[in-house]
This record gives C-alpha cells, sequence and structure tokens, in this order.
C-alpha cells in the first residue's frame, strides 16, 4: 500500500516528456458543431449532459473522436475523452489550461480562491503550504480522530429495509468533517450543522444554475446567501484557532508554514476551509454510497470485506486502514464505475493543440474523466462490479497512466485524496463490522447529475443490525 502511495505521489508531481506535434503535421480546426447537436437556444446540450454524462460522452467519442465541439450558454467549447486527451490536458505542459476561470463560471463566487480556483504559480505557492497539512503524521493523527466520530455518528443507526444511505452518510461525513476540520466545534448546536449542511449542498448545486448572478430564489441566488452562512460559521472560530495549535485541520491551517515563512491569510484560511470540507464530505459520501450499494448487490464481496474489518479492532490505526484490501479494491471500483466528479473543466489562456486538434485561446473544455473509466480497451466488462480488476495480477488500471483518475491529474490532482480514502475505509469499516445489508440486485440508482452525481432515492439499503454474540 505504502509503495502506491509513493508512485500516485510520483504520477502527480513528475511530468515525464511529451512528444509535441510534428511540424510537418498541420494541426486540426475544432469540428463544428453537426447538425442536430446544438441543442436548447442558448442552453445548448446542458440536459443532455445532466441526463447522463456517459451517454453524452459515448455520443461525442462517436460522432467526433476525442476532441470535440460543444455548444451551451451561448458559445462553443470543447470537450475531450480518452486517456490520452486528458493526459495532455490535465498535465497541461505548455500551461493553456487554467483551472480557476472554468471553475469560476460554475461555481466560482461560492468557492472563491479555494484551492482548485487557484493556477500556475500563486497555485503552486497556496499548495505547497497546505501540503503541510497532509503529511503521513497529521494523516495518522486524522485517522485516529475520526474513529469516535464515526462510532457516535453511526450510534443511532437501526434496522430499516429502506434505510437512505446517502443522506445519513452525508451527514456522518459532514459530522467527522467537523471533527477533523473543526476539532470538534463543541458548542454548535445540531441545529446550526444542519444549516451548515443545507449552505454546502446550495452552494454545490449552484453548478445547475442558469441564472448566474444573486437573483432571490434562483440556485445562485441561494448559494450566495449560503456562502456568506458559511464565511460566518468559521469566522466565528478563527481567532481561537489562530491563537492556539491544536490537531484540527482549521488549527493547522492557521499555523502551518514553509521553510520560507510563507503562512496563509485569515482570508486564505476561510477560502480553502470551505472548499475542503465540501471536498471533504461532498465526494467521499458519493463514494461511500456507491461502496454501499454495491457491496449490497455482491455479497460475496461484502462477506469479503467484513473478514478484514472483524480482523481489525473498534478503532484502527492508519497503518490498518490501509491494509484492508478487499476494501481497497472495492473503494477503487466504486470510483471508477462512478467518479464523485465525472468531467473537469479547464479554460484556455492562449491557444493549443490536443491530440492534434487547435482549440483557440478563450475555449471553455469539459475533460470527461468518468468516460476513461468504462473504456473497453482499457477494460475488461467495464460495466461490471470487478474489484479484482485492481489486484496485482491484473492491475487493469496501469493499462494508461491515465485510464484511472477520479482525483485528476497533473498539478491539480487532488491534495486530500489520500485523507479520503482513509475515512472512507473507516466508514465501511464500521459499517461492517455492525451491520450487514442487502440492495435488490437489480436496482440502478436514479442520480441527478446536475453537479457532483448523487442518488435521488437516497440509495435505499436493507439495514440489518449484527449482534455483539456476532462478531469474532
Amino acid at each position: 500500500m505504502r509503495a502506491l502511495e509513493v508512485e500516485m505521489v510520483e504520477q502527480a508531481t513528475v511530468e515525464p516528456p511529451v512528444g509535441d506535434v510534428p511540424e510537418e503535421v498541420v494541426p486540426r480546426e475544432l469540428a463544428p458543431v453537426a447538425p442536430g447537436d446544438k441543442g436548447l437556444p442558448w442552453l445548448g446540450r446542458i440536459f443532455d449532459y445532466a441526463k447522463s454524462p456517459i451517454d453524452f460522452f459515448r455520443h461525442q467519442w462517436d460522432t467526433y473522436g476525442e476532441v470535440s465541439p460543444f455548444y451551451a450558454t451561448g458559445r462553443t467549447g470543447a470537450v475531450i475523452l480518452g486517456p490520452d486527451g486528458c493526459d495532455e490536458v490535465l498535465r497541461n505542459r505548455h500551461k493553456a489550461f487554467a483551472s480557476g476561470p472554468a471553475w469560476g463560471e460554475i461555481v466560482g463566487p461560492f468557492f472563491d480562491r479555494g484551492l482548485m480556483l487557484l493556477d500556475f504559480d500563486e497555485h503552486h505557492v497556496h499548495r505547497r503550504i497546505m501540503q503541510e497539512a497532509f503529511t503521513r503524521d497529521r494523516l495518522a493523527v486524522y485517522t485516529e480522530r475520526m474513529q469516535p466520530a464515526i462510532a457516535a455518528g453511526m450510534a443511532d443507526w437501526n434496522t430499516d429495509p429502506r434505510f437512505p444511505s446517502y443522506w445519513r452518510l452525508k451527514e456522518l461525513t459532514l459530522d467527522i468533517a467537523a471533527d477533523i476540520f473543526m476539532g470538534g466545534a463543541k458548542e454548535t448546536s445540531h441545529a446550526e450543522m444542519n444549516q451548515v449542511n443545507k449552505a454546502f449542498i446550495d452552494c454545490v448545486q449552484a453548478a445547475a444554475g442558469i441564472v448566474r448572478a444573486d437573483v432571490p430564489f434562483t440556485r445562485w441566488g441561494r448559494a450566495f446567501r449560503s456562502r456568506k452562512v458559511l464565511e460566518d460559521f468559521l469566522r466565528k472560530y478563527l481567532p481561537a484557532k489562530r491563537a492556539r495549535l491544536t490537531d484540527d485541520f482549521f488549527s493547522v491551517l492557521c499555523h502551518i508554514e514553509t521553510d520560507d515563512g510563507e503562512r496563509f491569510s485569515d482570508d486564505d484560511v476561510i477560502n480553502h476551509m470551505i472548499f475542503l470540507m465540501m471536498a471533504a464530505h461532498d465526494t467521499s459520501t458519493i463514494t461511500t454510497s456507491t461502496m454501499l450499494q454495491y457491496l449490497g448487490q455482491h455479497p460475496e464481496w461484502q462477506e469479503r470485506c467484513r473478514e478484514e474489518a472483524l480482523a481489525l479492532g473498534d478503532a484502527p490505526t492508519m497503518a490498518e486502514i490501509e491494509g484492508l484490501q478487499a476494501a481497497d479494491w472495492v473503494m477503487k471500483e466504486a470510483l471508477r464505475l462512478r467518479a464523485p466528479v465525472p468531467a473537469i473543466v479547464r479554460h484556455t489562456v492562449k491557444d493549443v493543440v490536443v491530440r492534434g486538434v487547435r482549440i483557440p485561446a478563450d475555449t471553455q473544455c469539459m475533460v470527461g474523466i468518468q468516460f476513461s473509466h468504462l473504456m473497453e480497451d482499457h477494460w475488461t466488462n467495464p460495466n461490471v462490479f470487478d474489484p479484482e480488476r485492481f489486484s496485482p495480477a491484473r492491475r487493469e488500471d496501469k493499462s494508461h497512466r491515465m485510464a484511472w483518475e477520479p482525483f485528476g491529474g497533473g498539478v491539480h490532482k487532488c491534495i486530500g485524496l489520500y485523507f479520503a480514502g482513509l475515512e472512507v475505509k473507516s466508514i465501511l469499516h464500521r459499517l461492517l463490522r455492525d451491520y450487514r445489508w442487502t440492495v435488490d440486485p437489480a436496482y440502478v440508482a436514479p442520480l441527478d447529475n446536475h453537479s457532483l452525481p448523487f442518488p435521488k432515492d437516497g440509495n435505499p439499503i436493507n439495514l440489518t443490525r449484527i449482534t455483539a454474540g456476532g462478531r469474532r
């Protein structure tokens, strides 16, 4: 497991040479939008994507290939598909792609100045500071602290034939985030945490907003007010976090400093906390919910994971969580089948050639990472749940360095990917020790894809508690 971590870090930081397009080859221009592909007036094909990102990507691939035109919000952007194209964009060797302007059009006002919305030298400085909050020693402390939070969060989970796992997991991961990121915030009431959770939902759902201004009764209008809720909530605790260094992430961000003396301002801390708390509980909720669905539909894998969980104690260490091999494969397979972020967006700051196609400056680009996860060229029976494809004997994710990329790639690769893995597997460990669950084999999650994909029905599972006598 440690070797895999080192390998993934190297992939995120080392950029091997990329061959330029030979000078004698004249790049093709971005294809015109085919008749019938323009979609609705001004809105274009936004709703085609929201209906099914995979169907949308498949149409783009079959019609245009790796780099295709996409009309939306009154202009033509570009869709990049396949590991080779994704690799070129995300590694960004020529510094032609910016993250901030792209995400800024979608959720910028609500996650402004978060790490994902910074670019180039500024992004490098902020990431270098923030990396100090994700050292291995600190991850070990976070893992230890999250165990009692998980146990407390599941204390009232009872037998329910239609247990709404997604929504209960969302409450749980926010509680974990409040503990690990905020140090518990013990003076915070349950009602206030519910308000914070709703504010995060409003900010994320703003991605689907049609009216992109602070207009009452619109998604963006709600998100503007919710951003204020999050800022007020965090600023209330900021003086205490500045005054004393503790183990929680909020305090660490207030105190970390590079060897060169670089530190975060108060505004930096607030901006990064809002973005990271969203990312920490939203994406982890989606991944864990997906794992519960597939483990409920594949009881043999549930039992295989349970054997590993029962071999550990109630509060496993980071090293023990890392050693949960079957759970790790299941998590990776869930991330492959349902990436929490199916597409990454970028904005071109200058003309650039991707896979032999010239993309003009000032073009909004969609990088369809989910499509790579389901390509038959890289995966055996890609629509089938098969965690052993990640086993050492197969390692289908190594068919291409970007065949499996749920955390993105290049300098913007998710800084919290190891924390996320530890959190998801810690939640699963506790669930497997205390519960069994089933899901109808024919169940297909009805996904809402307007922002991050989530099951509209709450991903119901038939949950039953394991008696104490059933444990080893």
